[in-house]
């Protein structure tokens, strides 16, 4: 009898750890444990580096582009950079290699095959994106133990890899309210249900984060509070469909701008502050302008919120 219950306990247990490569530990990370990692910023990079982007349209074609030239202006020409797209891919999908919408996500000079990327050690940054529905890519995509073999996967290939997830948002017509999701989704999903868990698995080490959510949210929120010049409603963030309908979830080319300076002040450790506000898309034509004054008051929000949340690297 007790043979049998032991060898039930045993098989149950194996189970736990291999069905669906879902288990990475019983809890995520202790709390503690999580916020030491953290607790020592990064030094900056001490020039131009160049950056591998695994995503989706929240990362687009037009955003890297921008990060480029802000790098170019911030810190001096060497900033390269390579993708790989879909239309809503999960970390899941890219790994498999079934990524919706590939040919069209990926008809530009910029894609490159992430397992041959990855494995040429030639990027110092990789920047992971999982999809959205958060909840959804955690449940039914295996979101920890696919950032966690993306991680592993990015360290074999350069052990200096600095390697980053990029925190998202939702959309902006969500039914449990847009800035409600960002504030709480942060902690509850991005932190315990994916990082914390992904980092106890071996090889992975620490994953720091972009948090663009954050930002999207503090931006909205000092839009509509009359502290940006030009801008009114957090919509002016966002891409409007041909029908002239607004796009809830997909920036516009102010967002794009906005993600960039987040994404430039994250992996270079630097103020945005003083960097170009007039850029160009990624197929070489001249972004929307922000409105006079906007993009001053954009980069110091940006700045506020990288150097206010440890898990970014950056001092304060």
């Amino acid at each position: 009898m007790r043979k049998g219950i032991l060898a039930l306990m045993v098989g149950a247990l194996a189970g736990a750890v291999w069905a669906g490569s879902r288990w990475l530990g019983p809890r995520p990370m202790p709390l503690a444990d999580f916020n030491a990692l953290y607790a020592v910023p990064l030094a900056p990079p001490a020039g131009p580096v160049s950056v591998y982007h695994l995503g989706h349209s929240l990362v687009g074609a037009d955003m890297p582009a921008m990060l480029a030239q802000l790098a170019e202006a911030g810190i001096g020409a060497g900033h390269d950079y390579a993708s790989q797209l879909g239309w809503g891919a999960s970390l899941m999908n890219h790994w498999q290699g079934e990524v919706p919408g590939f040919a069209e996500a990926n008809a530009t000079p910029a894609w490159r095959d992430p397992e041959q990327a990855l494995a040429s050690g030639e990027y110092g940054v990789v920047v992971l994106t999982e999809m959205v529905e958060i909840r959804d890519a955690i449940r039914y995509h295996d979101s920890p133990a696919y950032l966690a073999r993306w991680a592993a996967r990015a360290r074999a290939g350069n052990p200096a890899v600095r390697v980053y997830l990029y925190e998202t948002w939702h959309w902006l017509d969500h039914p449990d309210g847009w800035l409600e999701r960002i504030d709480r989704d942060l902690a509850l999903y991005w932190e315990a249900g994916l990082l914390r868990r992904a980092m106890l698995a071996e090889g992975v080490g620490t994953i720091y984060v972009i948090p663009g959510g954050q930002v999207m949210a503090a931006a909205a929120r000092a839009i509509e509070a009359g502290q940006v010049p030009g801008l009114t409603d957090r919509t002016d963030l966002f891409a409007r469909r041909d029908d002239g309908t607004g796009d809830s979830i997909h920036f516009n080319d102010l967002g794009a701008y906005l993600m960039a300076l987040t994404h430039y002040a994250v992996i270079y450790g630097r103020s945005p502050v003083g960097l170009p506000p007039d850029l160009r898309r990624a197929d070489g034509t001249a972004a929307t302008p922000l409105p006079p004054g906007a993009a001053e008051v954009l980069q110091e929000l940006v700045w506020q919120v990288v150097t206010g949340y440890a898990a970014t690297g950056v001092a304060g």
